[in-house]
């Protein structure tokens, strides 16, 4: 009696072979979609580069707002320092050059990246306690920003996102506790 190989391949073997195939066939689609080079007259800017430089104008944005703050109520300013020193790291940490310090750019309408409205200029309210809660809210909507952006953001750059917004979310709650809070 002798024996014969079957004529249908194993069910593991198919399974094997399909994930290979998926695995290849989505690389193939991944590579296959840029080479790395910009092709034609224009040249593009690497997502993470884009977020980079959105993520650090919201944060010098709203570094002007702190010092705005505590010029126009300097008894905040102790209070506010702190907090506008944390602000100013994450600048540095978000900017594709950390050796570099941060610098406020002027405020551009149209800009690529969606910019947190609170933290944008206007007024500071006459009143200290308003001040703060409207710097709050600025943090607030920046943290809730950089979250949003997290689902788009490459790998190093999600993680110093979440730890910068997470430390937006804190600012926020320390801009309206009381005033021992912060220090």
């Amino acid at each position: 009696m002798s024996w014969t190989q079957p004529s249908r391949p194993s069910r593991r073997s198919l399974l094997a072979g399909a994930a290979g195939a998926a695995g290849a066939a989505g690389a193939a689609l991944l590579t296959g979609c840029s080479d790395g080079r910009t092709s034609g007259a224009g040249t593009t800017v690497p997502l993470e580069r884009r977020m980079r430089e959105t993520a650090v104008r919201d944060s010098a944005r709203l570094l002007e707002r702190y010092d705005a703050t505590a010029a126009a109520h300097p008894a905040l300013a102790a209070r506010l320092a702190p907090l506008r020193a944390a602000v100013a790291a994450h600048t540095a940490a978000l900017s594709l050059t950390p050796s570099a310090p941060p610098s406020p750019s002027p405020s551009r309408s149209g800009g690529t990246g969606a910019a947190a409205p609170a933290a944008s200029g206007g007024p500071v309210p006459p009143k200290p306690e308003e001040a703060l809660t409207e710097l709050a809210d600025a943090e607030r909507s920046l943290s809730e920003s950089r979250t949003i952006d997290l689902a788009g953001a490459p790998g190093e750059l999600a993680r110093l996102l979440a730890s910068v917004a997470a430390c937006g979310a804190v600012h926020a709650y320390l801009l309206t506790s009381n005033p021992g809070a912060a220090s």
